[in-house]
């Protein structure tokens, strides 16, 4: 796969060093996903970064609650980062990659869910938001605890202050995504991409997860870090 424009190799290597994983909504740090890039990285001699979103509890969780944890961890690091970021984790990604355009180098984003809490997405349906205002809090399907947790409403009313899709930022950024997600629809993360020069998309024949494409991503993966020739 081609780079994005303006990435070079040499230019890449010289940040790799600090890179974050963003899980996905009503996940967690340990991950599949997170625990693959982790062990291919630390072959590279690369610690990646695992913030853990449900701190310090799942039910008061805001995406202005993420993006200020990702603010706090990442100016910790002295240099600039890559953020890849899954589903949700996608969304943060860009969110912060627009907020924060001198500390976020590059981003990774596997199926971004970029039209989060927008028509077009489907969280829950119109009924069941009303439901959610009315009752203040529904349960989830958290896959890091494998049970169910309640989430405020809150979640919700926060996150409509958000547009990932509209979000403008320059970073290079290499985006994967399913033909067969029933969760994000590839065709809107096609728009997405479509007018943005800094992107480059590989359309995938997988789903959300995209676990069976890991080893065919990470080859782009590395060859964008830079971690090969």
């Amino acid at each position: 796969m081609p780079l994005p424009t303006g990435l070079s190799g040499v230019a890449l290597s010289q940040h790799v060093g600090s890179i974050f994983y963003l899980h996905g909504f009503a996940s967690s740090s340990k991950s599949t996903k997170a625990g693959f890039f982790a062990e291919r990285l630390a072959a590279h001699g690369i610690a990646l970064r695992c913030p853990d979103f449900n701190e310090p509890d799942f039910a008061t969780l805001t995406m202005t609650r993420m993006l200020d944890q990702i603010g706090t961890e990442i100016a910790r690091v002295n240099r600039p980062v890559t953020l890849i970021g899954s589903s949700l984790g996608g969304t943060l990604a860009i969110l912060a990659a627009a907020r924060f355009p001198d500390r976020v180098d590059r981003l990774i984003l596997m199926a971004p869910a970029v039209m989060f809490a927008k028509p077009g997405h489907h969280l829950l349906p119109p009924e069941r938001i009303a439901e959610w205002r009315s009752r203040g809090a529904l349960p989830f399907f958290h896959y890091g605890y494998d049970g169910e947790r309640l989430l405020d409403v809150g979640f919700y009313e926060d996150s409509l202050a958000y547009d990932a899709f509209g979000a403008a930022f320059r970073q290079p950024t290499l985006i994967f995504q399913g033909f067969r997600d029933a969760s994000v629809d590839y065709r809107t993360v096609e728009a997405f991409a479509k007018t943005r020069n800094n992107a480059t998309l590989a359309l995938l024949d997988d789903d959300h997860q995209l676990i069976a494409s890991l080893p065919l991503m990470w080859v782009d993966i590395e060859l964008f870090l830079g971690l090969t020739e």
